[in-house]
């Protein structure tokens, strides 16, 4: 009785939790849907809508100070369920603003509220992990990708029902706001991690204090320097969400000029990466219970690396597709993995990884459009394929904790 009673109550939180990521999912591809109408609306050229992605990015980018000092004075369910209620206004503000300079604003605050609740729910997700001993954080990804085609989906019905898209953005704040009152009463409590943290800080600098005087210690209790082992978490991440932003950006292309793949065959590139991915995502969280986080990721990404290899030295539509199965399937593990790691080391590491994270998947497409641009395509998938490569190597340097791990430390 006492095991189902755990099971339910993880179930529970753990439906919550899924919700939260559904609901970032969802709002990203709710406006991101909608980009050729903004663009229509505003008159905007290519290139002021490419600034426009980027204020998104770089509020995102840029939320780790916030996100930091907001995890620890609120605690993770707080700051998720404030953070999904932002977002659900900023998209009715998005549909209602005049011009362009707002618009951009408005932009810039979705990437700030993104960041908040990619940090808060990622550590609702690894508390979720620590307290029932159970893995479940590859799950809650792919409710992300099930959030973004339900938002695809309703973009689909609404234009085709009203060109409008106020109404448009309003059944999909309606649907955010229910989202989060779902998830509300089942989120895992905030553990108040203020009171423990300066208190851990009192008791640790009272003689260092005494030496360095009072700017010091208030220095050493509002900021610190990220430990070694945050700073590979903080490269895996970044090498991985290269990867993945890449691959979701280039595949077509690469499907049809190098490829050479027909119109119709083209898309399929993505698609089996996409696909690849969420069923990964759906089975991972059974991978990391039986050989741990850190195998996990480093097969992982060797398989990726390996895979897109093959397909750039075989070419070929057959060979791509091959290749973009095994990166899809390698690939979908890391960021959960390392969230949960980011996550034990505390919310001033989550929120940095996190911030890392952003910044590869924003920075990955560029930079490899450049090395495209100055060499070939080829090339330029190459890189990703040395970024999936890096992650492995990230990734041995990182002490992981999970489940498997802790089983083979325990019985050494």
């Amino acid at each position: 009785m006492h095991k189902l009673l755990v099971r339910d109550e993880f179930r529970r939180a753990q439906l919550a939790i899924a919700a939260l990521f559904c609901v970032l999912g969802f709002q990203y591809a709710t406006w991101a849907a909608r980009l050729p109408a903004l663009k229509s609306r505003l008159d905007l050229s290519e290139a002021e809508l490419g600034l426009l992605l980027m204020a998104c990015g770089v509020g995102a980018a840029a939320s780790f100070p916030l996100v930091a000092a907001l995890s620890r004075r609120w605690g993770s369910r707080r700051l998720a369920l404030l953070s999904a209620l932002f977002l659900g206004v900023l998209l009715l503000a998005l549909a209602a603003a005049p011009n362009y300079p707002v618009t951009l604003a408005v932009m810039c605050a979705d990437g700030l509220g993104v960041g908040c609740l990619n940090v808060a729910m990622n550590a609702q997700g690894a508390a979720l992990e620590s307290r029932h001993g159970r893995t479940a954080m590859s799950q809650l990804h792919a409710t992300f990708s099930a959030g973004s085609l339900g938002a695809a989906l309703l973009a689909s019905g609404m234009s085709a029902l009203s060109p409008s898209m106020a109404l448009h953005f309003g059944v999909a704040t309606v649907l955010i706001l229910l989202l989060t009152l779902y998830a509300q009463p089942t989120l895992l409590p905030d553990e108040q991690p203020d009171a423990q943290t300066d208190s851990q800080t009192d008791e640790q600098s009272t003689e260092e204090s005494s030496a360095d005087g009072p700017q010091a210690d208030k220095r050493r209790r509002t900021w610190s320097i990220p430990s070694r082992v945050t700073l590979w978490m903080g490269g895996a991440m970044v090498f991985g969400t290269v990867a993945e932003g890449a691959m979701n950006d280039w595949s077509a292309l690469y499907m049809k000029e190098v490829a050479e793949a027909s119109a119709r065959l083209a898309p399929l590139g993505i698609a089996v990466v996409s696909v690849m991915m969420v069923l990964a995502r759906l089975f991972a969280d059974g991978w990391r219970t039986k050989w741990g986080d850190g195998r996990v990721v480093r097969v992982g990404s060797v398989l990726s690396a390996a895979g897109l290899a093959f397909a750039l030295l075989a070419g070929g539509v057959v060979p791509a597709l091959i290749g973009f199965a095994a990166m899809g399937l390698g690939i979908a593990a890391v960021t959960p993995c390392v969230y949960v790691a980011a996550a034990r080391q505390g919310p001033d590491a989550l929120a940095l990884v996190a911030a890392m994270g952003t910044t590869g998947l924003l920075a990955g497409p560029p930079v490899i459009g450049f090395i495209a641009a100055g060499t070939s395509l080829v090339w330029g998938m190459a890189a990703v394929a040395v970024s999936a490569c890096l992650v492995s190597v990230c990734a041995a340097r990182i002490r992981w904790t999970g489940a498997a791990e802790v089983e083979a430390e325990v019985k050494v």
